[in-house]
């Protein structure tokens, strides 16, 4: 059976490989066809934008398809930067540059709780698709701090901890992050898939 996470992103493949068990699975990713064209994520909602990647790549390669939108909401920005994290500075920014802009629309704001979230999408390439998330809760601090993850990890400290999740380290991180939540209930509820 072969499962493709449909991302080409290589930090959070190897994040989501480290936390999920596929051992009954052949994983690919997107990488794997460099064929086809890069999902447009242009939908208005975490859900929107996993299933849209789920369904497409499903359907592009015949094969079943994983996919996850993941986005930081700073509640005093209203949700921001939400859908739009990864591209938060502009379309071609760094997470430098999105770390930058954050620290700046926080400034003199003294409420700086924020919270990961995470949709993630199983898609058949008939397009039938399931969905499940996951959330952790934190503060945004005013300076980078650590060196491993990526994103905001380095600003993201999560609830209970006094490190940022750049800090913590991936051990840590994969343990109790949004996207550890999320493929946890990935785990549970799609088991008869997975364990095949």
């Amino acid at each position: 059976m072969k499962l493709v996470i449909a991302t080409r992103n290589a930090h959070k493949l190897e994040e989501i490989k480290s936390i999920f068990d596929f051992q009954h699975l052949e994983v690919l990713s997107a990488f794997d066809f460099p064929e086809i064209p890069d999902v447009i994520e242009d939908g208005n909602t975490l859900e929107a934008n996993a299933i849209k990647k789920a369904v497409e790549i499903s359907k592009a390669t015949g094969c079943w398809a994983m996919a996850d939108d993941s986005g930081l909401e700073v509640n005093v920005l209203d949700g921001a930067p939400g859908v739009y994290s990864a591209r938060y500075a502009g379309e071609q920014c760094s997470y430098s540059d999105n770390n930058k802009k954050l620290l700046r629309e926080l400034m003199g704001k003294k409420d700086r709780s924020a919270q990961f979230c995470t949709v993630i999408a199983l898609s058949d390439p008939e397009g039938n698709v399931k969905t499940v998330s996951g959330k952790c809760h934190g503060l945004i601090i005013d300076e980078l701090r650590g060196s491993t993850g990526f994103g905001y990890d380095p600003l993201f400290v999560p609830e209970g901890y006094t490190e940022t999740f750049a800090e913590l380290g991936s051990e840590v991180k994969n343990r109790i992050s949004h996207r550890a939540q999320a493929l946890q209930k990935a785990c549970d509820e799609w088991a008869d898939f997975i364990s095949r």
